[in-house]
């Protein structure tokens, strides 16, 4: 049974940064990534940006390309997303998920096939 723990979340002003944290717990032997998604209440949620825990390689939505850092701890199996210069519409809920691979189109990456979620942390962005 696979467990996911996000932490980190908080209020931050514009232009400011946070880091959030995923912690995995247990094997998902058919799941390669973890990504990271944004929920704005009354929205779906989007894929804001994925990593390959095969051989680290990371895919970033276009909205938070240059802005966010998406990397990974292997020995704590803890996934993390810096979070720099934010915007107000960066605010949302914030949710990792086992994903069985990144795919990225046009602007956006979307999952393909989800194992687990966490429980999110909320993350927003006002003055």
């Amino acid at each position: 049974q696979v467990q996911l723990v996000e932490s980190g979340g908080g209020l931050v002003q514009p232009g400011g940064s946070l880091t959030l944290s995923c912690a995995q717990s247990g094997i998902s032997p058919n799941h390669f990534a973890i990504g990271w998604f944004r929920q704005v209440a009354g929205h779906e949620r989007v894929g804001i940006s994925c990593i390959n825990t095969r051989d680290d390689r990371t895919y970033y939505s276009d909205s938070v390309k240059g802005r966010f850092t998406i990397s990974r701890d292997h020995a704590k199996n803890t996934v993390y997303l810096q979070m720099n210069n934010l915007k107000p519409e960066d605010t949302g809920e914030y949710y990792c998920a086992t994903d069985r691979g990144c795919y990225k189109s046009g602007s956006w990456y979307y999952p393909t096939q989800i194992g687990s979620w966490g429980q999110g942390t909320q993350v927003t962005v006002s003055s």
